[in-house]
This record gives structure tokens, sequence and C-alpha cells, in this order.
């Protein structure tokens, strides 16, 4: 996809993966509207000529201004990145509201924007939905379930939709990261991908046209995962 002179809305992109796609979808051209919560934030990427729109995707009213944002203008490239963590735990009820929120941010959100702006996408001579899923959407981790389960959930609808926007100006791809070192993953261990790589990786993707990028480690995940399966689900459970 040839980005100068492009359109793209990149959610969540104020800050962690999405701050560093839209830095780079810009230097490669393309104009770009960052949505994001923090009014600071959106602030600072407006100094850097960025459009914003501020909305918690977690909400209607967050979602209905984003739409109305892009609505009127040639939007060529919707980037779903918008991703929120889960403290849910099994045996506590009070934290179903959190994993309730985790849901409405990361499967509802990115659901409801391919639905109402496609027709906007449609219009264009080229358009692409980038919809940013999650390794664990291969294999999850004990420990994140709702996250792993919102991921694998937008990974399938991703794959669907594809198969259904084939014969269209609309491409569809994936973007898997790994555990990459923004606030969300603060605090925990282990080597991390930098959030300017990952996006290096997913801006290459769009460019070259592909259908999934599996971002640093994530290679090596879908290679077990090619070869076994219940191998990838047996490291990946408690990582």
């Amino acid at each position: 996809m040839e980005l100068r002179g492009k359109l793209a809305l990149v959610t969540g992109g104020s800050d962690g993966i999405g701050r560093e796609i839209a830095l780079q979808l810009q230097a490669a051209g393309a104009d770009v509207i960052v949505t994001g919560r923090s009014a600071e934030k959106l602030q600072a990427m407006a100094g850097l000529d960025f459009g914003t729109i501020a909305g918690d995707l977690s909400t209607p009213t967050g979602v209905d201004a984003v739409v109305a944002g892009v609505t009127d203008k040639p939007l060529a490239l919707l980037v779903n990145n918008a991703g929120v963590g889960s403290e849910y735990e099994l045996d506590k009820a009070e934290t179903l509201e959190n994993a309730a929120h985790c849901i409405r941010t990361n499967l509802d959100a990115p659901i409801t924007l391919c639905t109402r702006l496609l027709s906007v996408l449609r219009a264009q001579p080229e358009a692409a939905i980038v919809n940013v899923t999650s390794g664990l959407a291969i294999a999850p981790r004990a420990g994140g379930s709702i996250y792993c389960a919102t991921k694998a959930g937008l990974r399938s609808y991703t794959q669907a939709i594809r198969h259904l926007l084939k014969d269209s100006n609309v491409r569809v791809i994936e973007a898997l990261p790994p555990v990459v070192a923004t606030n969300m993953t603060a605090g925990r261990g282990g080597k991390k991908m930098s959030a300017h790589d990952c996006a290096a990786e997913i801006v290459h993707g769009i460019r070259t046209e592909k259908s999934e990028v599996n971002a640093g480690m994530v290679k090596v995940l879908q290679l077990v995962n090619s070869i076994s399966p219940a191998l990838a689900r047996r490291i990946m459970i408690r990582f």
C-alpha cells in the first residue's frame, strides 16, 4: 500500500505501539489522526501535526466520537490498535466489570469501527484495515485470560472479514505483537520488544501488503504452533 497522501486513523495512537505506528506512518507521508483518552497526550500529538480525537473506546459515546471524526474524510487506513489489560480474577465477581471493560475496548470497539467505517474505506481507491491482536491470540497464558480471549476473538474476526472482503479494495491485515515495552507491560519481567521496532514491522507489513504481521518472537511462536499447537499452548499457558 502506498502510504504517501493516505489518511490513516490509529486508535490508541497517543501512546505505546500506537504512537510509534502513527509516527512512522506520518514519516512515510500519510496524514494521521490518532485517538486516545489522555488530553495531555493528545495535545502533545497535536503539536506534532497529528489530527486528534478524544474518546474512550470502551463506551458508545467514545466510539461515536471517533466515527463522527472521520466519517466525512477520505479515510484509507484504519488501525485498530487501542487495547487494555484486565485485572479479572476467576473467583471474584467484583472483577467482572474489569473484564467487561477489556472486552468492550479490545473486541467490541474494533468490530464496531470496522462495521461503521467500512463504507468510508470502500469509497477510496485503495484501503486497509489493520487489527492489532497479540501473540496471545495464538495460545493464551493463564494470567491474562480475558485479554487473551479478546485478542483471540479479534483474530478470528479478522480472518473471517478478510475472506468476506477478499474481492474488494479493502485489504485486511492482522498484526500480532509479542510482549512490547509499554505502560501496559510495565513491571513485567523478561525480554520485551521496543514499541518502535514492533511498529516498524507493522508499518512494513502495511506497505508490502501482508495479510499477517508476526512481530518479533511471535514468528517463533507461529512456527511452534504450526508444528504442534498443543506444544505452543503448553509453553504459553505459564508464560
